[in-house]
């Protein structure tokens, strides 16, 4: 891994907290990703499930972790199961995680090979009463391929039918959604990844550049900086690439006096950053621009101050509705007959600004997190109001990573990217 390890007690908290609010007597499995297949060969690159990453710290294919906290033998309370290393594969592919290594990562003493997973399992199951389960309850998900934990999740049901079934995605999507200290500084280090990208482009946006340039000069300064590169699949939306909001060409030339949205940011052992600026091709923004720019940072600014413990989602997403609406006025974009016309379930704001502001953030760039449940200090959201304009050929947003507060607002991950106007016109004239 290009990341510098993470401390073992950062794993060792995580897992204390999850065993905490299990059922008496059960176990609990989960899985690592699978390496999945391209075409003859070939594979993508493997990307670990931040469900086990989580819990344990290890980074690897085919690996097992289960947790069984009421067990009547100390090693059986925590056990690993690893992929097997050997000769062959260290001269193929390098080494894999050792037991004693796996130990160093993650705080498990007992860790055994895969190949001895059913037999361990099946002594668990004649002990245990109930087995947690790791099935995807994100809001976001659509999943079409079958998991690895899909897989043993069919074939733990059809194996031990008579014990009781509970489900870890819950206790994950609470404990996960509150970071610790540890899990802030590496949101931080992506970030701080993330602006020195940034301010590589600011003097390297010229009109004719292309956008696929831009995304290069990124994952050039983001893998230098031992990121993997991107946390999701970039965004560059020149002009009126930026009204399609999941723009992902980036294959276009930008040009003389048009805005880039850049929706981008860099990922630190597997946790997410994720910032959106727009700036100027000329290093200049027009009289309008500037003033739909100022509108939209404006919102950011006011719904940041909104994101404190006690806050419900819903409700925030209402109240940074009116502040938008009251920026479109003022822009001309919308007039008061839109508003007292609207449709309650499509305000007029809507017509520019279609997208939700804030959403968890951590392993997952959308991450863990329960939506009709209060805000809590140490949860990181996202703040990315928008105003998109197909008929003016721009769109602008801003995006910036925030930590709730106990008290006070909330901290600002990404205060030293560049944001104001005047500071990314000086430093793209330089």
């Amino acid at each position: 891994m290009k990341y510098h390890q993470i401390n073992s007690a950062l794993f060792i908290k995580n897992r204390r907290k999850f065993t905490a609010e299990m059922k008496p007597n059960s176990v609990a499995v989960f899985n690592s990703n699978d390496i999945y297949p391209v075409s003859a060969d070939s594979t993508l690159p493997f990307a670990q499930h931040r469900d086990i990453f989580y819990l344990s710290g290890v980074d690897q294919e085919e690996s097992i972790l289960l947790l069984f906290p009421d067990a009547p033998y100390e090693n059986q309370k925590e056990i690993l199961f690893l992929k097997e290393t050997n000769d062959h594969i260290a001269v193929w592919e390098g080494e894999k995680l050792s037991k004693e290594r796996a130990f160093q990562v993650s705080g498990i003493r007992t860790v055994y090979w895969l190949q001895d997973f059913h037999k361990v399992l099946n002594e668990m199951m004649t002990y245990a009463d109930t087995m947690y389960i790791n099935t995807n309850e994100h809001y976001r998900a659509t999943v079409e391929t079958e998991t690895r934990e899909a897989r043993f999740v069919k074939w733990w049901k059809e194996r031990y039918p008579a014990h009781n079934v509970a489900k870890s995605n819950p206790i994950l999507q609470r404990i996960r959604s509150v970071k610790e200290s540890e899990e802030i500084d590496l949101i931080q280090q992506a970030c701080d990844i993330t602006e020195k990208g940034f301010r590589r482009l600011l003097s390297f946006v010229k009109p004719n550049v292309t956008e696929y340039e831009i995304e290069a000069e990124l994952v050039h300064e983001f893998i230098r900086n031992r990121s993997k590169g991107f946390a999701y699949t970039p965004i560059i939306a020149s002009g009126n690439n930026a009204n399609v909001l999941h723009y992902i060409e980036n294959n276009q030339q930008c040009k003389a006096g048009d805005l880039i949205l850049l929706d981008v940011a860099a990922e630190y052992a597997n946790y997410s950053s994720d910032m959106t600026r727009t700036i100027p091709v000329s290093g200049r923004y027009s009289e309008r621009q500037k003033a739909v720019y100022n509108a939209v940072l404006k919102v950011k600014n006011e719904a940041t101050k909104m994101l404190a413990p006690g806050t419900l989602w819903k409700q925030y997403h209402i109240e940074v509705g009116k502040i938008m609406t009251s920026e479109l006025l003022g822009l001309g974009l919308i007039d008061k007959a839109d508003v007292q016309n609207e449709n309650p379930e499509w305000p007029a704001y809507k017509k520019y600004f279609m997208h939700g502001t804030s959403h968890h953030m951590g392993l997952d760039t959308h991450d863990y997190g329960l939506l009709h449940e209060p805000m809590k200090a140490n949860m990181v959201f996202t703040v990315e109001p928008g105003i998109y304009i197909p008929e003016e050929k721009f769109g602008i947003r801003l995006e910036d990573n925030v930590v709730v507060q106990e008290k006070g607002e909330p901290f600002n991950l990404m205060r030293n990217i560049p944001i104001e106007v005047d500071e990314i016109e000086s430093l793209m004239n330089q």
